[in-house]
């Protein structure tokens, strides 16, 4: 066995050490699924070998994700270990979320079950004949 340092990674592995999945098989699955390019070229295959200096782009949520590839991980640390796999080159624009108000539960008169003091409306007019 040599003591080389590994020169390449599988890109499900690599994507899963830097936090971007949450499992090898998801990640996987991201890369078959998404349409994602390294270094321009569109890949389907999760076996794509991956070195320092690559750019992954790659569709995550609502963004588009432009990753630089900085080193190999060894194992699946804690993020801020994670972080220093990468340099995000186009970060996530963080939009602020409009202010929701309160939702009422609003109902036309009538409409539906009956509330508790409708009921008991009801059972007055009944109790009354």
């Amino acid at each position: 066995m040599s003591d080389s340092p590994v020169t390449t990674l599988r890109l499900d592995k690599w994507l899963w050490h830097a936090r971007f999945a949450r499992t090898r098989s998801l990640a996987a699955k991201l890369v078959s699924e998404a349409s994602f390019r390294i270094n321009g070229n569109r890949t389907e295959k999760a076996h794509h070998p991956v070195r320092p200096g690559d750019v992954l782009t790659f569709p995550l949520g609502p963004h588009i994700r432009v990753i630089k590839v900085l080193a190999l991980g060894a194992r699946r640390g804690p993020a801020p270990e994670a972080r220093l796999l990468y340099e995000d080159l186009d970060p996530p624009q963080l939009t602020p979320r409009p202010a929701r108000e309160p939702l009422l539960a609003a109902r036309e008169e009538g409409a539906g079950r009956p509330t508790k003091r409708e009921r008991r409306a009801i059972d007055r007019l009944h109790s009354d004949e």
